[in-house]
């Protein structure tokens, strides 16, 4: 099995800079992709940003040019890296990652989510 840890949320002021952090930890074999999703209070969980194995990434429209999404192939570990943030992005925000491990091959694991809130 494997698990994920995420670190980097807090409050920020419009303008300003965060980066998160998502580790995966336990058997993994290896990481067919990585990502964030985010949910405002009510509205459906969005995709934020996703880095497939290799470097292809993928962005929501409304953070492209803002957000960067990167990963550290020896720490099996996703950053994103949040500038010039707008209240709109005030959201809880979880990391999942795609993976193949001893158990099975191909399944999406969630982390608990980490509150980014940004003030005007």
């Amino acid at each position: 099995q494997a698990q994920l840890v995420e670190s980097g949320g807090g409050l920020v002021q419009a303008g300003g800079s965060l980066r998160l952090s998502c580790a995966a930890s336990g058997s993994i074999f290896s990481i067919n992709a990585m990502g964030w999703y985010r949910q405002a209070p009510g509205k459906q969980r969005e995709l934020v940003a996703s880095i497939i194995s290799g470097a292809s990434t993928n962005y929501a429209d409304s953070v492209k040019g803002r957000f960067t999404i990167s990963r550290d192939n020896a720490k099996n570990t996703v950053y994103l890296q949040m500038n010039s943030l707008k209240p709109e992005d005030t959201a809880v925000y979880y990391c999942y990652a795609d993976l193949d491990t001893v158990i099975v091959n191909g399944k999406v694991y969630w982390g608990r989510g980490t509150q980014v809130t940004v003030s005007s």
